[in-house]
């Protein structure tokens, strides 16, 4: 009989110590976790419910919707794919269709309201690792990329593939993030900018009659072509264009364990350094707040006036994946939501008493939490058939 339990097979006193980690950490209560089954690789905002729910990619191969609220509904699943779904995005006429990129190559999309499985795009060759959707001279189209290095755009109605964008000059990998500068889009031309497992930031113009990677001055050395961005040093994850901002400044995040603000006014050099440590996964961005997380577990909020750390908030008990940002109102953010390969989504608050009241919580002595633990009969230990479980859920992806 095969068995999926670490404990059974060779492990080094590091893995040791991390699983041993983990599991201490895995029964904490911080930001109200909910619990999946599976790790979970994505999440955006359900645009029907912006101030409460979620829409997760998981690796079992389903997209689930997330109540935060009190009932932490999880029943509305979304299924088809049988692979690991890794990018999410909801668009098309009306904002009605749900979109997933797949280890099995495909983009899926389903009504968001009925749950209907509707059209399959093909076209790559490997994992579709980023989703965007944008209207380009009045029709609605898809685009993404592919960890083949490609970027395919699709008519999102027929299924076409309009376009294949590739960089012939400066070796692209493996796409990990896709985002619409609106700042600089018009209605028969878009912005797209990209970002790989390369740290180079790509720009490209894109028309439904053809396609250019955005060719520049370089902003420190007038005559020198710039054929791309580059500010960080391996791996960027993410891109947010910060439109609280009248400059509408990029946001990034990367495997050089920083997180960086790009100056439009500067030719997207870097204007503002967050140094968080490890993988930045994610980043997210408020009018106050630039919030941070990724491999160490941990989620950061950067005090974006005084450009310092403000608070560290502990909770998922391994790899934050993704950050998304609740609002209580138009223009009003409320709440954050990160989710984890730990298989939790959790949310923080975002007002200074909410976070300073999770500060405090979290630095309580530890002899208070074990007396607390006894008055509720928990103490905190986990079975050995729940850290099996755990320890399946925490294998790694690839």
């Amino acid at each position: 009989m095969q068995s999926s339990d670490p404990r059974n097979f060779f492990e080094t006193d590091a893995e040791q110590a991390t699983r041993k980690r983990r599991a201490a950490k895995a029964g904490n209560k911080y930001g109200n976790p909910i619990q999946l089954k599976s790790k979970i690789l994505a999440a955006v905002v359900d645009p029907r419910s912006p101030s409460s729910a979620v829409l997760v990619a998981e690796s079992a191969g389903a997209v689930r919707r997330v109540s935060l609220d009190d009932d932490g509904d999880v029943k509305t699943v979304y299924r088809g794919p049988t692979s690991p779904v890794c990018s999410l995005a909801v668009g098309g006429p009306g904002n009605r269709t749900l979109f997933a990129g797949s280890w099995d190559k495909c983009v899926w999309s389903w009504d968001l309201a009925t749950k209907a499985v509707g059209r399959k795009y093909i076209g790559h060759s490997d994992f579709v690792k980023a989703l965007v959707c944008a209207k380009v001279g009045g029709k609605d189209c898809l685009i993404s990329g592919g960890a083949d290095k490609k970027i395919i755009v699709w008519d999102i109605a027929s299924g076409a593939r309009l376009h294949t964008l590739k960089d012939d000059i400066v070796n692209m990998m493996s796409l990990q993030d896709l985002v619409v500068d609106h700042a600089s889009s018009s209605e028969d031309e878009i912005c797209l900018v990209s970002a790989s497992s390369d740290p180079h930031i790509r720009r490209w113009k894109i028309r439904l009659d053809g396609w250019e990677q955005v060719v520049e001055d370089a902003p420190d050395a007038p005559g020198t072509e710039r054929r791309t961005v580059l500010e960080h040093e391996t791996t960027i994850y993410k891109l947010v264009f910060d439109y609280d901002s009248a400059d509408v400044d990029l946001w990034t995040s990367s495997g050089d364990g920083t997180a960086k603000c790009l100056s439009r006014l500067k030719g997207f050099t870097a204007d503002d350094t967050y140094d968080h440590g490890g993988h930045v996964r994610a980043v997210a961005v408020t009018d106050e707040w630039i919030i941070t997380g990724g491999r160490d577990e941990d989620l950061k909020f950067w005090n974006r006036a005084l450009g310092k750390l403000h608070c560290c908030l502990q909770g998922h008990f391994d790899e934050i994946t993704d950050l998304a940002i609740l609002e209580a109102s138009k223009g009003t953010r409320s709440r954050v939501c990160s989710v984890s390969i730990d298989g939790t989504v959790r949310t923080w608050p975002l007002d200074k008493a909410g976070l300073g009241a999770l500060v405090e919580e979290q630095n309580k002595p530890a002899q208070i939490l074990e007396e607390e633990e006894a008055e509720t009969g928990n103490d905190g230990l986990l079975s050995v058939d729940e850290e099996a479980e755990l320890a399946a859920l925490m294998e790694d992806d690839e």
